[in-house]
């Protein structure tokens, strides 16, 4: 990928914005470029009295790996939570279209938008308990949105499950078909009826990102910080098990 290459692309499609996550060579993993260039991009379809909605996609077989492990520097956990509660705030809906993985901060991404859709080769994981590390930021936007005996399962195992599992547990809201029905249901909205529905819709995660973004902050900011996290972020690097693995 060339240094030069901005990481969200913009484009536009009869009032909607499409907002493209453009960094395939690190599965768009959420550095402080690609926060950075995604927050003005929510910032300037907010401010665009022509759009009415966004659309979120991706390049590449990776809607979004979370934290950044290699290379760029990652956001880190109060730029996070900053991003993910401009989602929630945008007066504009958000749509996710994710046709490929999505995983730990990933997630996060996925459930602050107002619909998530999903492709039949989509892929999903809370991988950070394997890594040493807890869903911790990311938390304020997924348990609103997803059945908590499902989010305990997967924030425990670290297991991948695909798009149909996604939709029964609350995560995503349909398959990736229905896009189009929900994209012309959008245009046909007014600009005030969209953004009040919105805002009572994200009541739940609003309040939830509210209340807990500075104690999520620090317990992910202790534990990327600890020893356990150290050895299991090289382990991830290297692509060997890590020491506590059975």
């Amino acid at each position: 990928m060339s240094d030069h290459r901005p990481p969200v692309r913009v484009a536009y499609d009869r009032a909607v914005a499409v907002v493209t996550l453009d960094s395939p060579a690190d599965r768009n993993a959420l550095t402080r470029p690609l926060v950075g260039a995604l927050r003005a991009a929510l910032e300037s379809a907010g401010q665009d009295p022509g759009v009415r909605a966004v659309l979120l996609t991706h390049t590449g077989n990776t809607f979004c790996a979370g934290a950044s492990l290699k290379g760029a520097p990652p956001a880190g956990p109060a730029e996070l939570t900053e991003l993910l509660g401009a989602v929630v705030a945008s007066a504009k809906p958000v749509v996710a279209l994710t046709t490929g993985h999505v995983r730990a901060g990933g997630l996060g991404l996925l459930a602050a938008c107002d619909v998530a859709l999903a492709g039949p080769q989509a892929t999903f994981a809370f991988t950070e308990s394997r890594l040493g590390l807890a869903p911790a930021v990311i938390s304020l936007t997924v348990l609103p949105r997803m059945d908590a005996r499902a989010a305990s399962r997967y924030f425990l195992t670290g297991e991948v499950f695909g798009p149909q599992e996604a939709v029964r547990t609350g995560l995503v809201t349909a398959g990736a078909d229905e896009l189009e029905a929900v994209l012309d249901g959008l245009r046909a909205a007014s600009p005030q009826g969209l953004a009040e529905s919105k805002r009572l819709a994200s009541a739940p995660v609003a309040a939830a990102l509210a209340a807990g973004r500075e104690e999520m902050e620090r317990l992910s900011a202790r534990l990327f910080a600890s020893a356990e996290a150290a050895e299991g972020i090289d382990a991830f690097r290297t692509r060997r098990a890590p020491a506590w693995q059975r």
